[in-house]
Order: structure tokens, then sequence, then C-alpha cells
């Protein structure tokens, strides 16, 4: 998944609009204008479609865990430079504050089946020996279940 489309789905599944989402980049430490935001949302075949960033896009995250967990005391963390899938969905873990349990039932709403066990490997250090790299098709699966849940109510 592309994180332009990520933004899009959490955009729509948690109904931001435009000065929302401006808000959340300010509080991941990152400007941005409507302009931009309006480039990043628009489609693939769009000719003034423009990808999104990786810096841009985890200050974006930064920003909706601290406006959905609060921000945390004294420095706040740097965007990373390089995302992957499993930061995405750690920090989507972290900023609507589920459980395992929670995931598993997010990720059951749209008939998707996966074990504590698998869960767990996503979010473990890279160096460890258990650590499982997150395939687009978990990602999609699980922002499918948060519209599911949160938008299609």
């Amino acid at each position: 998944m592309t994180n332009n489309d990520i933004l899009r789905r959490l955009r729509y599944t948690f109904e931001l609009n435009d000065q929302h989402v401006i808000d959340l980049f300010a509080s991941g430490g990152e400007e941005v204008t409507r302009a931009q935001i309006s480039d990043w949302l628009k489609k693939d075949d769009d000719p003034e479609y423009k990808a999104i960033y990786d810096k841009d896009f985890a200050a974006f995250l930064n920003g909706f865990i601290n406006v959905k967990r609060g921000q945390k005391e004294g420095e706040q963390p740097k965007a990373e430079k390089k995302l992957n899938n499993n930061i995405v969905f750690r920090k989507l873990k972290i900023a609507l504050a589920l459980k395992d349990e929670d995931i598993t039932e997010i990720l059951d709403l749209v008939n998707f089946r996966i074990s504590k066990h698998e869960l767990s490997a996503f979010f473990r250090n890279p160096t460890q020996n258990q650590y499982r790299p997150c395939k687009d098709q978990i990602l999609r699966n699980f922002i499918h279940g948060l519209q599911v849940k949160y938008h299609d109510k």
C-alpha cells in the first residue's frame, strides 16, 4: 500500500477534514498546506497527484498518535525517514490504544483471521528471529476493518 492510499483511507475512516489533517501534521512536527494535502489525496492517475514521502507520512502518524493518545512529555519522537507496513501498523495500534485482541476482532470484521502469535511477530524488533514483515494484504484488511468499526456504524 502506498502512503497516499493509507492517508486517503484514514481520512475517510475518521472523517478528517483538510484542517484536521493539517493540524495532525502540525502535531507531528510538519507544516503542510491545503494544496499539498489536496495533491496527496488525488487518485494515482491524476496528473496533479503527488506521492507523500515517508518522512511526511511518519509526521502525520505521529500527530495522529498525539491527538488520539495525548502528547507524551518531553521530547517528541522524530519522524522516521523510512517507513514500512510494520511501522505504520504499530503507529496505528498505538494511536488507537489497541491490544492484540482488539486487532484480531477488527480483522474478524472483514473475515480475515490471524492468530495472536502471527500478529505479535509484526510488532517485534526486526533483529529478532520471530519478526515477520507485514504484507500489504494484512495492512489493507486491518485498515478496512478500522473503516467498518469506526466509520460504517
